[in-house]
């Protein structure tokens, strides 16, 4: 019995993985396209009202298609505070540095750094979710290591010094992610990916909603339509679809991939959810 349960456990594995590798995929492209449309949006209107509104719009959305797809919204009480600190480091945190980080830097610099995430998470990984660091890591890591020394250093000591808060925004935003990616492997949100994305992505963006309409009085007006398709961009591809199949290779994957020690227990936990219905219970 228990070696007919092993098996099942890893054919269930191997088609779970390619899902998460399509998921983390459609993330890594919707986020990378989603820099330049950032950087163009905010010059026409301020970074935080930016970010901030279109995360509300984007959870609003999303709230909408669970609905009508018949996924309930109902969080178990013991799932919110997983859902208020993973919403403060995924969303609310990455959206406020990541944003002001474009003012100092091109798209291009900011998302190299800003996608340091992985060398970041598969560090703390390993004291935290136990999960080692092989020979094939390390060699990614210096490469990586490598490949931002050379950033910083190309364009000349003033140049970086110019650019500087900005480089520690965007580091703060990746490592910020990174520590949210291990707390979501280490307690994983057990509720279906659309629902947790949701709750995510409202939760961290209303305070920087307000902040940014308190602070920076964003106007309608100054938007152009290239200024409105771009951010139709960012509310249904930098949130709605990006966030979700974010959450969802999360799920699937060892951070950064695979299976970690002490995961697989919750490997396809939002599935299960799904279809016992005692996430939404």
């Amino acid at each position: 019995m228990l070696s007919m349960t092993t098996a099942l456990e890893q054919r269930a594995a191997s088609r779970v993985a390619p899902i998460g590798l399509l998921f983390l995929v459609t993330a890594s492209v919707g986020w990378g396209l989603n820099w330049p449309v950032m950087k163009f949006v905010f010059s026409e209107w301020p970074p935080l009202s930016a970010r901030g509104w279109a995360g509300m719009i984007g959870a609003a959305a999303l709230a909408l298609y669970a609905l009508a797809t018949g996924v309930s919204l109902k969080v178990p009480a013991d799932q919110w505070p997983r859902l208020i600190i993973s919403a403060i480091l995924n969303v609310a945190l990455w959206v406020a540095v990541m944003s002001y980080a474009l003012l100092w830097l091109p798209a291009s610099e900011a998302v190299v750094i800003a996608y340091t995430m992985p060398v970041w998470t598969a560090l703390l990984a390993w004291p935290l979710l136990g999960e080692r660091l092989t020979l094939l890591r390390v060699t990614a890591l210096v490469m990586a290591f490598a490949g931002l020394a050379s950033l910083f250093g190309a364009g000349g000591m003033s140049a970086n010094m110019a650019k500087l808060p900005g480089v520690l925004l965007a580091l703060t935003g990746s490592v910020g992610f990174a520590v949210g990616t291990i707390f979501l492997k280490r307690y994983p949100i057990q509720l279906p990916g659309a629902t947790s994305a949701t709750w995510q992505i409202a939760i961290g963006s209303v305070p920087i909603a307000l902040a940014g309409t308190l602070l920076e009085h964003p106007h309608i007006a100054a938007l152009s339509s290239a200024g409105w398709f771009a951010l139709g961009y960012m509310i249904l591809v930098g949130h709605c679809i990006a966030y979700v199949t974010w959450f969802g290779a999360v799920e699937r994957g060892r951070a950064p991939a695979g299976l970690g020690r002490g995961d697989r227990h919750y490997a396809g936990a939002g599935d299960r959810c799904r279809r016992l219905g005692d996430c939404a219970a």
